[in-house]
């Protein structure tokens, strides 16, 4: 590989006359600036960006790390923190996950080696411990509240909706309440916390048959209405984690000519505007630009942006 050593070398200058003219910065005299340019051009040379990017002591790269991009969990953080980052020239790399721990703990090594300046894990597989422990080669943030554990986080504060949605519920005199969710709560701080909260107001467990996991998409929100169909034949409410997937919900009911229950969505998504669906926004694409800020700061903060129970 051409160096800039090796310019300088066949030029008969010092390398530092060859940055000179590569940056145009700086004094360099016509005849050697044409016999700088005549051996650039006769051995292809260009700079290494990522070379000089370290000299700079940053490569602007901001990888991001999640699972996948089904959920809109994913998708509106991810937009935030590109919206972020295209205003402050970075370049953001999409790391997939698939919540295996080993490929997440290569992205670690990865910022290690200095590859990227900071990791932003949109969500995770490995404990957040061992995600701060790395925070020495460069900035690591999270998306949820890291609690005890010293890392810097952009999340939702969630509870006082999840309480103000759920006591809706209960005003309203529904009985038989159906909770779909994406991960289990062995795995999942949102999925503790919602049937924590579930709990708290109706001093029970929902119905087994009216627990769905797994569910991320419009047509797994299909799938899970017909699932409880089956299962589940009395409910009449259900709390689903997006509005698509209450869309998706709906849809199956609607094709199989069955009265559709009520329900409630999240994300404040088109489909929940067009329905006229009650939803929680927790801000996703707020969040997302807030852990690029910290991804780029120097300083190790929580920042919390509460989430909205929003009425249609």
């Amino acid at each position: 590989m051409t160096t800039i050593r090796d310019v300088a070398r066949l030029a008969g200058y010092s390398p530092a006359t060859v940055s000179r003219v590569l940056n145009q910065s700086g004094y360099v005299s016509s005849a050697a600036q044409a016999k700088i340019q005549a051996i650039i051009q006769q051995l292809d040379y260009v700079p290494n960006d990522i070379a000089r990017d370290l000299s700079h002591g940053r490569t602007k790269n901001i990888g991001v790390v999640m699972p996948n991009m089904g959920h809109p969990y994913f998708t509106e953080i991810t937009n935030g923190i590109l919206r972020a980052a295209f205003a402050a020239e970075d370049r953001v790399v999409m790391l997939s996950s698939k919540y295996d721990p080993q490929l997440e703990k290569q992205y670690l090594e990865q910022l290690h080696r200095k590859s990227f300046d900071a990791l932003i894990f949109i969500s995770h597989a490995l404990p957040l411990a061992q995600l701060a422990q790395y925070q020495s080669y460069g900035a690591v943030v999270c998306c949820e509240d890291p609690q005890a554990i010293s890392l810097s986080a952009a999340f939702s504060v969630r509870e006082p909706a999840y309480l103000a949605a759920f006591n809706w519920i209960k005003q309203h005199h529904y009985q038989q309440i159906a909770v779909l969710l994406s991960r289990s709560t062995t795995v999942s701080a949102t999925s503790r916390l919602t049937l924590e909260v579930f709990q708290h107001v109706f001093d029970r467990k929902p119905n087994p048959n009216g627990l769905v996991m797994g569910i991320t998409t419009f047509d797994d929100g299909y799938a899970a209405a017909k699932q409880l169909v089956q299962h589940y034949q009395q409910v009449d409410f259900i709390f689903a984690n997006s509005d698509d997937i209450a869309a998706g919900v709906r849809q199956f009911y609607l094709d199989h000519q069955l009265e559709v229950p009520s329900m409630m969505g999240q994300e404040n998504q088109l489909a929940g505007q067009l329905l006229k669906l009650p939803t929680i926004d927790h801000h996703l694409s707020a969040i997302g630009q807030t852990a690029f800020e910290l991804a780029t700061s120097d300083q190790v903060e929580q920042i919390g942006i509460p989430a909205d129970f929003i009425l249609r």
